[in-house]
Order: C-alpha cells, then structure tokens, then sequence
C-alpha cells in the first residue's frame, strides 16, 4: 500500500478522508459457502477490519449484525456492501461501553436475524500518552469500559443465545502480546481479552462453542488518524518487518477462518497474529 500521509481527523474516525483510502471491502475475495445460513454479530464492524470481516461473512452465506459507535456514512457502506454480496444487514448504533447497550446489541440481532451464530468482538478504543504519569483516570475508565468491559457485557449476553458448535472471535492486538510505552492502557486491555478469549475457550469447551483470538500488528483503519499524532500517522507500521501496515483485507481472512467449523474445529483457545512479520518470544 502507498505509505500514509501525515493527516490526522477527529475522533472515532472515518474512511472517506484517509490518504491512501484502506483496502476494506474484500473486492477480491470469493467465498466458498463456509458461513452459509449462519447469523453473525460484528462489533465495531463500519469500517476497517470490521467492515472487511462483515463483507467476508457475508460472501461466505452469512447475515450480519453490525455495531458501532456513531459513524453512520461508513456504517451504511458496510450494509451496501453486505447487501451486494446477498446477505442482510442490521445497523446498530451505539455505545458499547455501556452493559445495557450491549444486551441490547445481541437481543436485536437475535431478533433481527432470527438467531446468533457468530460472535466477533472487535469493538476497542485507544488513545496515547507520552508519560504513564499523565495517564488519568478517567481515560483509563474509558479504555476499560469500551476494550474489556464491552467485551465481557456483549460476550456473556451472546453466550445465551449461541448454539452448541457455535463460534467467538476476539480482537487482541500485538500491543497485547509485547506492550507498547505510548499505549499503556490500550495494550493492558488487550492483554486482558486476549486472556479472556483463552478463559471462555475452556469455560465453553463441553458446549463446542469455539473462543479464539485475532491479534493483529499495525492495520491502516481510521482509528488511526483519528487517534495518534500526525508523526505517527505519517508512515504508519513502516517498522513491521515487512515495512507497511496492513490493509483491512489481508486481516479479515483470519476471522473467517476462527468462524468457520469447517475451516477450524480443532481450534479453541488459539491466537493467530498477522503482524507482518513480528516474531513474538515463547
């Protein structure tokens, strides 16, 4: 991908002002009926990896939920893009920081979709600091709330309504694996779902219901510009070993692969790392 410019934009972010815009709609890609007649949640699916995660599900026979917080323009271009694969798509909006608008989230998909199959946990908010000490409380609240908290609210009311052999799939990031020293809190929430995903995988063992985990390296997504500094903005993931960041499209496969029983159903408790090359220590 062309390196990205140094422009930064408000938060949470959207697609249509990034220089280069992110390879996130899986034009290329051809499902092969792995998810068909399954019904899938996507959290935190308008744009980036969740966007190119909604559209591969949907390319694989599956309807789809999606929430996110409150951007609508990029939300309404996932659903097209659902749309032209066949499939239906449900708009959630809202915040997932909240336990009751994550009950929610899951009653309507049920509702919406006629049941719940698939459960992608992707939802997350970052925000850096340069010192630990000027990390405040109410920014850690945040993080919490939104990154773990969610999580556990929109995974324990998901769990209901599951079937057996049913599927989870949580976002972790490399920051969870290694840390990161400008991203303390961010890091420390993944680290704290990825253990989570690995807890539910035994928890749920006897059910099938299959928890693994998704922890990608650097992604070009408009969390991007719309939380860091435009020098970091400026190149973003040129220090992967493969020098780039990633396009949404080249992460979404992995999800695809965690949600399919056809594809992984020996898999529970795993993480799978698209880092570009980063090599983590056993």
């Amino acid at each position: 991908m062309p390196e990205p410019e140094g422009r930064t934009q408000p938060y949470p972010g959207t697609t249509p002002p990034m220089e280069p815009r992110p390879r996130d709609e899986m034009r290329a890609y051809e499902g092969r009926g792995l998810l068909e007649g399954e019904r899938a949640l996507v959290a935190g699916g308008d744009s980036g990896i969740g966007r190119a995660v909604a559209v591969a599900f949907a390319k694989e026979g599956a309807d789809v939920a999606v929430a996110y917080l409150e951007e609508h323009g990029d939300a309404r271009r996932t659903a097209e893009l659902v749309e032209e694969a066949g499939r239906r798509c449900v708009l959630l909006p809202g915040d997932l920081g909240g336990e009751g608008h994550c009950e929610e989230v899951v009653l309507r998909t049920v509702e919406e979709l006629g049941g719940l199959d698939v459960v992608v946990a992707h939802h997350a908010t970052q925000a850096p600091v340069e010192d630990f000490a000027d990390l405040t409380t109410e920014q850690l609240t945040r993080t919490f709330q939104v990154n773990v908290f969610g999580v556990f609210w929109l995974l324990r009311a998901a769990v209901r309504h599951l079937p057996d052999g049913g599927s989870i799939v949580v976002t972790g990031s490399v920051n969870g694996l290694r840390g990161n020293p400008g991203l303390i809190d961010y890091s420390s929430s993944k680290a704290a779902v990825m253990n989570l995903s690995s807890c539910l995988a035994r928890h749920y063992v006897d059910r099938g219901i299959r928890v693994n985990c998704v922890a990608p390296g650097p992604v070009w997504t408009p969390l991007i510009p719309a939380t860091l500094p435009e020098d970091a903005v400026e190149g973003f993931g040129g220090h992967a070993p493969m020098g780039r960041a990633a396009e949404p499209d080249e992460i979404a496969p992995s999800y695809v692969f965690f949600a399919s029983g056809r594809l992984s159903s020996y898999y529970t408790g795993e993480t799978l790392a698209p880092t570009g090359g980063e090599v983590q220590a056993s």
